[in-house]
């Protein structure tokens, strides 16, 4: 069932690698079962199996801290998965029962944002990394692609995936920024629109000027963000490593950069549907999230207490 998945379904899938990913670690545990083994007490079964094991980027061998586990938010993404196959199989018409995948509790939304000094302590703890050998820096800077990577995460809002898939050129599989015209296409080319929206987006000036002497200066050939001369796939580690040199909280990871992006945003007063737009992200979540940010925020009830005339 779940091959049939990833195979009828990998031209529509957004983060097809990440999902693949996913179902097989889904398939180390479902692999032997049937669709008649899926009820509560498996799927309570697998979240305690998953969350006693180390994520897959644990290296506690070279980090000499102890290998940091699953959390249920992460089971719960995999369940997500196995609920689309199974739903997709019934669709299909390949079984004729209706099947319930019981997911963890969803946890609270984080809504960690950087200040304007924060943000100049990441980008200067990036900027000035080093390699270490034997316990001592070297003079070979190893983050700079980092600091690239948190400025356009922070002009535009864009989730970290499609800031590291960007290309300068419409490529099929990537998104990619139009330099004439100043527009960041952040859908992937040939990819179908998901309930993540991706919208086209228009590149601030200071934020051009910068992509240009990128480019002028052969630091991004091909890729926004590359590392000797490669795109890069993944900036967990090293926005990680800048982070704890900036002396930022544990939790702050790229995807901060665009609940930084938004608390800005609506904290300089911009119109709401405006921020949604530029952002890809829906006006329920915006004003759910960060409503509180803007400096109109419940004005509308300053008054209602006032002593009526006469009263």
């Amino acid at each position: 069932m779940l091959s049939i998945y990833l195979e009828d379904r990998k031209d529509e899938i957004a983060r097809i690698k990440k999902t693949v990913e996913r179902v097989m670690i889904l398939a180390d545990w479902w692999g032997t079962k049937t669709l008649a083994n899926v009820n509560g007490k498996s799927c309570r079964d697998y979240v305690a199996h998953r969350t006693k094991q180390p994520i897959r980027s644990a290296r506690p061998e070279k980090t000499g801290n102890p290998a940091r586990l699953v959390s249920k938010q992460g089971v719960r993404r995999e369940l997500e998965d196995l609920r689309a196959a199974i739903n997709h199989h019934r669709k299909e018409g390949l079984c004729n029962q209706v099947v319930e995948v019981t997911l963890p509790e969803r946890g609270k939304r984080r809504e960690t944002f950087l200040t304007r000094s924060e943000v100049a302590r990441l980008l200067w703890a990036a900027w000035t990394m080093r390699e270490t050998q034997g316990g001592r820096p070297t003079q070979r800077r190893t983050g700079k692609h980092i600091a690239r990577f948190i400025l356009v995460g922070l002009y535009t809002g864009t989730r970290h995936d499609a800031v590291l898939g960007a290309s300068f050129e419409k490529r099929e599989g990537h998104s990619w920024i139009d330099m004439e015209k100043g527009v960041f296409h952040r859908l992937r080319e040939g990819q179908r629109e998901t309930n993540k929206q991706q919208p086209p987006a228009r590149l601030p000036d200071r934020l051009m000027l910068h992509l240009r002497r990128w480019r002028k200066m052969g630091l991004s050939k091909t890729a926004i963000v590359e590392w000797n001369g490669k795109p890069v796939s993944s900036v967990k580690t090293g926005f990680a490593s800048a982070a704890r040199a900036a002396g930022l909280e544990k939790h702050v990871t790229p995807h901060t950069l665009r609940h930084t992006a938004a608390t800005w945003l609506m904290d300089e007063g911009h119109k709401v549907w405006a921020v949604a737009g530029y952002l890809g992200m829906s006006m329920q979540v915006l004003e759910s999230t960060y409503a509180k940010h803007h400096p109109d925020y419940q004005i509308e009830m300053l008054g209602a207490f006032r002593r009526r005339r006469g009263g």
